[in-house]
């Protein structure tokens, strides 16, 4: 089975050049591109205040993040759960630039890029000039938002899984896996195993729709 890892941070602002740190973290493992029940979480204390403007979008507050572990107290459970996976994240380049200025304030070198599977591209390629925020593809593919009330990592993972699963044909290629279950639903139908059940169109149906297409210049049903 082919792993790989899908994850999203919160942060204080929009540069970590400039100063601003992560403060939330959270993974999920896939496998062959469906989420299994292995995560990674950690909420961090940032070494620095956290900008009012920065709270209203994800609701993490300086009073959430007091005495809870620095990045470099965990940044070797990151790792290890990464693993040597490809790394999946909802504009990928953000979240990469975040956690590599991490690594490096701890010796510690940054995420190939190699690795980097950016939803946002992969969404812009599918959907071309439409919004393909995360909030938008779950809106198109049907995905509960009720609980997003604010930018959460752990949540947005879930969301992210859900729609990279719809981006990459995931659901299909789960009922393709051959358990005894699909076995047998594949044996219930198989065409010859099923009974055709032929539409009957009433005569006075057919009679309007004649009429119809007499009415037409050189139809293409005639």
């Amino acid at each position: 089975m082919s792993r790989s890892v899908l994850f999203d941070t919160e942060t204080t602002g929009l540069d970590p050049l400039t100063g601003d740190r992560v403060i939330e973290i959270a993974a999920i493992e896939l496998l062959n591109d469906l989420p299994t029940d292995k995560t990674f979480y950690a909420l961090l204390d940032p070494e620095r205040d956290i900008p009012t403007e920065a709270t209203r979008i994800h609701g993490i507050s300086n009073f959430h993040v007091e005495n809870k572990p620095k990045f470099a107290d965990i940044a070797d459970a990151m790792l290890e759960f990464f693993g040597d996976a490809p790394l999946i994240a909802h504009n990928a380049p953000f979240d990469f630039g975040f956690l590599d200025a991490e690594l490096a304030r701890i010796g510690k070198p940054g995420l190939p890029a190699s690795r980097m599977v950016d939803t946002l591209v992969m969404a812009k390629t599918r959907f071309p000039g439409m919004p393909n925020s995360l909030d938008a593809l779950c809106r198109r593919f049907e995905i509960d938002l009720s609980l997003r009330t604010t930018h959460n990592a752990l949540l947005d993972c879930k969301l992210l899984a859900e729609v990279y699963v719809e981006l990459t044909g995931g659901r299909q290629r789960g009922l393709l896996l051959e358990t005894d279950e699909t076995l047998a639903f594949a044996q219930y139908t198989r065409p010859e195993s099923r009974t055709p059940n032929p539409i009957i169109v009433p005569p006075a149906v057919l009679a309007i729709h004649e009429a119809f297409i007499a009415r037409l210049k050189d139809p293409i049903w005639t």
